[in-house]
């Protein structure tokens, strides 16, 4: 009997709803959300087209001020992209890494390590990071994901020093001009450790790197 009178009690309310409506107010809409400003944007321009990489200087201010320095500075101009790492067979999943590699007299000096831990960033397709050695020895080398590959976040479980990579932006346009790069003829020899098989026979130059204005929404 509870039951009944509870899916009547509900009935009811479902039939008083038109005229409810009739005598109540309407109820102001909602605030429209205010979108997030769009972060610093940067194009590499490469003989295969461009690459256009926002940066998150509000969540990674030390690795995209890091970026944003070369960039502003030009340093960018001149440079490759040389590594081209993908598993056997794989077409649409991988990195391609840039910068100045061995060249020196180009890199500034090195930044702190930001964590993904800290910068709330994470390593999934189109994610834009900084290669290091140790943390703390990053300076020039940024590389782009092609797929998630999570696992290059920070992770305090892990073994090692387990502080992952420090993504610090995201492709937000040619992420087909990535994908060709990646698809690039690699030299089966050059290079060593992890590096070795993953070097492109003919690195990619960037022709220039400059911030844009992102398009009006």
């Amino acid at each position: 009997m509870k039951r009944r009178a509870l899916l009547a009690a509900a009935v009811a309310v479902l039939l008083a709803g038109p005229a409810l409506a009739q005598t109540r107010e309407p109820a102001p809409a909602p605030p429209s959300a205010t979108p997030a400003p769009a972060g610093p944007r940067v194009e590499i321009v490469t003989p295969h087209g461009r690459i256009v990489v926002e940066a998150y200087p509000d969540k990674a201010p030390i690795t995209a001020g890091n970026f944003l320095k070369y960039v502003d500075r030009k340093l960018y101009d001149g440079a490759t992209i040389y590594r081209a790492s993908r598993p056997p067979n794989a077409v649409d999943y991988g990195m391609i890494q840039g910068g100045f590699n061995d060249v020196p007299g180009k890199k500034l000096a090195p930044i702190a390590h930001e964590p993904t831990t800290k910068t709330g960033l994470s390593h999934t397709d189109g994610a834009v990071s900084f290669g290091r050695f140790a943390p703390g020895t990053a300076t020039s080398e940024f590389f782009i994901c092609v797929g998630d590959q999570t696992y290059l976040d920070a992770n305090p479980t892990a073994k090692g020093d387990n502080q992952g990579f420090a993504a610090f932006g995201k492709v937000v346009e040619g992420m087909d001009v990535v994908k060709k790069i990646l698809a690039l003829p690699t030299s089966p020899t050059a290079g060593s450790a992890v590096m070795k098989g993953s070097i492109l026979m003919k690195p990619v130059p960037i022709t220039r790197a400059r911030r844009v204005t992102a398009p009006a929404a």
